[in-house]
């Protein structure tokens, strides 16, 4: 089952969540006191009469030397701050939100390079209001304020970037911490930000060397190992791995000239320990299938009991190896031309073993049970242990190799005329690159024969205890056959994936007037094109058949001993090993492969293309209104969209011929941000805007598979009609209109406390549907037997309704606690906690049986805390973050969109570190880091009616990933 998108996390009762919740309330206390005491201290009398600084009143002919390549808030302001230590790099976040026209969040480079983290998603998912989808047990996409990774836009240095699924979420492990500088999270629209996301933008930036004071040198190098250990012995992977990194910065030409080189490499080993439950349901008795399905009987299972319909246990031993390279030239011969020149390049090489056993045991499986337990569960007794006969276990071995690439170029030039006019080209190319190998063979007991086992199941979530009677360990008692008359013996697939962004945009900034400081008027163009393909073959064993009439159900043959590399271990959930084998050199030795490509597959071959001309105006707002300063920006942006998409088109599993189709729509989006500083360094922002995201890329595929049939009853007996599914070239984006508002209070060094609400109508949203009336007329028909009796017939496929909102509350606030005593100097907390309701449009949710009646993805509660002490060189910081149970939106089988519910997800980070800051070993630093610290598992759990429709909620996966831990030296001159 591949979810869409998930957070696979840890589910505990209320009880064990309390110490997050009262970290985050202790947070929130404590700095509204110390806020109190500190006011108390002040002339409340004296309000602040100077605006706060904005890009727009802060400029000077100097400044532009540092200018950034976008006209969006908060960037310059993070970057132009050299970052040391923790508090520091607070400082320098906080002062990025203080200072933006907008209602952002934003991370310092040095809170990155602070906590343990292998990529940025990490850090990000530490941000108010944000969310991480855990991949392998690491951060890898982000959602914002409930909304799913597809509704965030992404952006490099304020350029769109590429991506490698085949959607837009980007996945962030592409992009090594220690080449981004900072990070800015977009909470509202701004109508310079191209790229912009339904929920919010991410904008990643690289450093600025003229921002730096003199030429720096920094090397950092931390051994890394898990303590899952090796599950797959002879596979390669082990259980240690190593981070690396290099940087250097320097200036020439008197400051006028700046280099910025980084690289950092990454080899980590993932050690994934895995089961699931295949399913749970009632087998005999009144309430169970045999009475409602019509299903066998199953022998020795009491009646109106709920039992496990099959399981798999899975070991991954995986090896991740990513390079990556930051280039920055950086040129301002005088006050006026500034240039720079961006490029970042990344490589992703990817080799997983997944091996494992499974089997099926439902009622057809011809299973019959003995020696069954029960224990009292509502609404049935659940079975818990017992012995199972009958059982044909599929010991399954595969192997992935997956290679990425991403790279990111952008070249811009400022010139400013002295007296506030300036423009402002920018030109930028970003690819991505996706090669996927992926294989997997089929192994089992000879002849069809059937093995027993002993069983063990939780009541709760956790890993069970099978005892089976054959040891699957033993290479002369198992061999390559097709256990469960699958039909053939494995499978091999290979696809490639291309995605391209070219753009250019030109603006102009000019003074104004009244209450406006200056206004920008800009249009940005830019040409995606993402291209799949997928090659897709069956495995059949040598000396048998590849079809119905000449392969033999049973067949099998011994596995060649040189391609025996040892044992998976799969102890921890009972089974002491089964056979580890070179699945590569057994498929080119042992089988031959036929071409399958069916309709399924057929159907992922296609390339979508979107021509984007936006046009855009912003107004800075800087004046005063009663002794208030009020700062902002208003503005509007004009979108054209020119979509189009070629696939190929299929008649069941018949490849037909190909087609084409797209769509073209403009959208007018305007945007307000109004920040108010009602007291010192006290804010309330308001935004309200109209925004807008493009559905999945792989919905506006034009890929289909269509066909006609005769109608044998009903109103239509007798007519040939057509019918189908795909993808919808002329699918609009979703639409949004938001209103944010936003109080914030900053106080001391690096104390804050800030509270937010926000409401997202949808006037536009997208889902699935079975249209009646759709037009075949460009469609081949290969059928000579059958003449359609109309071009037109029912089609599924993504479509756009309306209706459905997002509300939310999001709390934080950060505290020194020098500021409650002074014998806590040194030590400090930060905390948030986000409440997000969603409902679904009406179309929606009636065109999806048993589908959510929210947002699949969202989490109600989303929660961080931590706590740190920095001083005398020590640094300690220990983070927690904590994401609720969500209906996670899943691929079963068979293509068939389904749900599950992927419970609570809780994971602590720790980090310790002293820096010697003096003497001969100046600027040298160690760390010790921890990575989930509680070895926090991912759970899903069934949630799904019965045989009498009777919904139950199971447990059904539960992986764990152990602990990462790391430790290494930096040192930086």
């Amino acid at each position: 089952m591949n979810f869409r998108y998930s957070t696979r996390g840890l589910a505990v009762p209320a009880t064990r969540h309390r110490p997050l919740a009262t970290a985050c309330a202790m947070t929130l206390l404590l700095a509204s006191g110390a806020l109190q005491a500190q006011e108390q201290a002040q002339n409340p009398s004296q309000p602040t009469t100077q605006p706060a600084p904005t890009d727009a009143n802060a400029k000077s002919a100097k400044d532009a030397k540092a200018k950034k390549p976008t006209s969006a808030d908060g960037i310059s302001n993070l970057d132009a701050v050299v970052v040391t230590g923790i508090q520091a790099s607070i400082q320098n976040s906080l002062k990025a939100k203080q200072n933006s026209s907008n209602i952002i969040e934003a991370i310092s480079a040095e809170d990155i390079g602070k906590l343990p983290d292998s990529s940025i998603a990490e850090s990000l998912s530490r941000v108010p209001g944000l969310a991480t989808q855990r991949v392998d047990g690491r951060a890898n996409q982000i959602s914002i304020r409930g909304l799913s990774p597809d509704f965030v836009g992404t952006t490099l240095n304020g350029r769109e970037q590429a991506t490698i699924g085949e959607n837009r979420g980007v996945d962030f492990d592409q992009y090594p911490s220690e080449l981004i500088s900072g990070v800015t999270v977009y909470k509202t629209p701004d109508a310079t930000l191209v790229g912009q996301g339904l929920s919010g933008t991410v904008d990643l930036h690289t450093i600025r060397p003229l921002d730096q004071p003199k030429r720096t040198m920094s090397v950092n190098l931390r051994g890394e190992t898990t303590d899952n250990g090796n599950l797959n012995h002879g596979s390669g992977v082990g259980d240690t791995g190593h981070r690396a990194s290099f940087s250097y910065i320097d200036q020439y030409f008197d400051h006028t000239l700046g280099l910025a080189v980084g690289f950092a490499q990454l080899d980590s080993p993932i050690q994934e320990k895995q089961y699931q439950a295949w399913w749970w349901s009632l087998n005999n008795g009144s309430q169970g299938a045999e009475t409602n399905w019509g299903a066998p009987h199953t022998p020795g299972i009491p009646d109106n009991v709920l039992s496990q319909e099959g399981m798999q246990l899975r070991a991954k031993s995986e090896n991740q190896l990513r390079n990556g390279l930051m280039t920055v030239l950086e040129w301002a011969p005088d006050d006026h031309y500034h240039s720079t020149l961006d490029l970042y390049y990344s490589t992703f090489d990817q080799k997983t073993h997944l091996n494992g056993a499974q089997w099926s045991s439902s009622p057809s499986d011809n299973v019959s049970y003995s020696n069954v337990g029960t224990v009292p569960t509502l609404p049935y007794p659940l079975v818990t242990t017992g012995h199972i006969d009958g059982l044909k276990a599929i010991l399954q071995n595969e192997y992935t190799k997956e290679q990425d690439n991403l790279f990111s170029a952008g070249w811009n030039n400022q010139y400013d005329f002295g007296n506030g006019w300036a423009i402002n080209a920018d030109a930028s190319y970003s690819m991505s690159k996706r090669r996927l190998h992926d294989g997997y063979l089929f192994a089992g007991l000879p002849g069809n024969a059937t093995s027993s086992t002993d069983f063990a199941t939780p009541v709760h979530e956790h890993f069970p205890d099978f005892m089976p009677g054959t040891d699957f360990a033993d290479p002369s008692v198992v061999q390559f056959t097709d256990p469960n008359n699958y039909g053939y013996n494995g499978r091999y697939e290979y696809d490639k994936q291309k995605d391209t962004i070219k753009a250019f945009r030109l603006e102009v900034t000019h003074p104004v007037g009244w209450i406006f400081s200056d206004a920008v008027l800009g249009a940005n163009y830019s040409d995606r094109e993402k291209t799949k393909s997928a090659d897709v073959f069956f495995a059949w064993l040598n000396g048998n058949g590849s079809d119905a009439d000449t392969y033999v159900p049973g067949y099998g043959s011994p596995i060649d001993p040189s391609f025996l590399s040892g044992i998976t271990d799969l102890s921890y959930g009972g089974f002491p090993g089964v056979v580890n084998y070179n699945v590569m050199d057994a498929l080119g030795s042992q089988f031959y492969l036929t071409q399958r490509n069916g309709q399924s597959d057929w159907s992922r071959n296609y390339t979508v293309r979107e021509k984007v001309p936006v046009g855009y105006l912003k107004f800075n707002i800087d004046t005063n209104a009663g002794g208030i300063p009020i700062t902002g920006n208003m503005g509007v942006q004009v979108v054209r969209t020119d979509q189009s998409s070629t696939a190929l088109q299929t008649n069941g599993d018949t490849l037909v011929g190909r087609i084409s189709d797209g769509a073209k729509y403009t959208k007018v989006l305007p945007s307000l941000n109004i920040v108010a500083e009602v007291a010192d360094k006290q804010f309330v922002r308001f935004g309200l805007a109209k925004t807008m995201a493009r559905g999945r890329i792989d919905d506006e595929k034009v890929a289909t598979s269509a066909g006609v049939a005769q109608i044998e009853d009903g109103p239509a007996a007798g007519q040939v009609l057509w019918s189908g599914s795909g993808g919808n070239p002329k699918l609009k984006p979703y639409i949004a209109v938001g209103a944010d508002l936003s109080w914030e209070k900053y106080f001391g060094d690096a104390s804050y406390v800030a509270a937010a609400v926000f409401n997202k109508n949808l006037l536009n949203y997208i889902y699935n549907e079975t249209v009646l009336d759709y037009d075949f007329s460009k469609y081949v028909n290969d059928n000579p037997t059958l003449t359609p009796t109309s071009t037109v017939g029912s089609f599924t496929t993504p479509q756009n309704g309306t209706g459905g909102k997002i509300q939310g509350l999001e709390l934080q606030g950060g505290i020194e606690g020098k500021l409650i005593a002074s014998w806590l100097d040194g030590f400090g907390a930060q905390a948030n906690f986000s409440l997000t309701n969603s409902t679904l449009p009406v179309s929606a949710v009636s065109s999806i049986p048993g589908g959510p009646s929210t947002l699949p993805g969202l989490s109600r509660k989303v929660a961080n805390a931590a706590v740190y002490y920095e001083k005398y060189g020590w640094s300690f910081r220990v983070a927690e973050r904590y994401r609720s149970s969500y209906t996670g939106e899943a691929v079963a089988l068979f293509d068939q969109l389904g749900y599950t519910t992927v419970l609570a997800d809780k994971q602590t980070d720790m980090q310790v570190g002293y820096e010697f800051q003096e003497g001969t070993y100046s600027g040298l630093s160690i760390l010790l880091q921890v990575n989930n610290l509680t070895d926090s598992p991912m759970k899903t759990s069934q949630t799904s009616a019965l045989p009498n429709n009777v919904k139950i909620q199971r447990p059904l996966e539960f992986d764990t990933y152990g602990r990462t831990i790391m430790f290494g030296i930096n040192y930086k001159m």
